[in-house]
């Protein structure tokens, strides 16, 4: 393997990072999904959302995060992965608007930045089953 650049190995890190991180929180989430989905629907009864929306999301939530997580963390499809991540998010923070959940808000602005990087940034992605003929 041939040595990274101070960016390649940024990048790498940072795709494992956010990867991993949405990898286990879709592993943790899909053994318990109907208490998960229940407790996130229970979360909006206040908000204009109606439970015919909000249901759904949830119990697709964690798949789309474990998906995302094995996509980001092994590197396949890394801009497609970082892009559905950020409309993700994009997603969550309309969500987390709705409620007034304003910290919460704030973390997931943290995440779209990070999405935001990632894809600046794919001209350095490396150690990825993207660039298995490239390396």
């Amino acid at each position: 393997m041939k040595k990274l650049s101070n960016d390649q190995l940024a990048f790498f890190l940072a795709r494992v990072t956010i990867g991993i991180n949405f990898l286990i929180h879709g592993l943790v989430r899909i053994p318990k999904l109907s208490k998960f989905a229940e407790g996130l629907s229970k979360g909006f009864e206040e908000t204009y959302l109606p439970e015919i929306m909000v249901m759904p999301f949830a119990y697709a939530l964690p798949f789309i995060e474990l998906l995302l997580g094995v996509l980001l963390t092994i590197g396949f499809k890394t801009r497609y992965a970082a892009m559905v991540g950020s409309l993700l998010i994009a997603v969550l923070i309309f969500g987390s608007g709705v409620k007034e959940d304003w910290a919460a808000v704030g973390t997931q602005m943290v995440y779209a930045i990070f999405f935001f990087l990632l894809i600046k940034n794919l001209a350095f992605n490396a150690c990825a089953i993207d660039n298995r003929n490239k390396d």
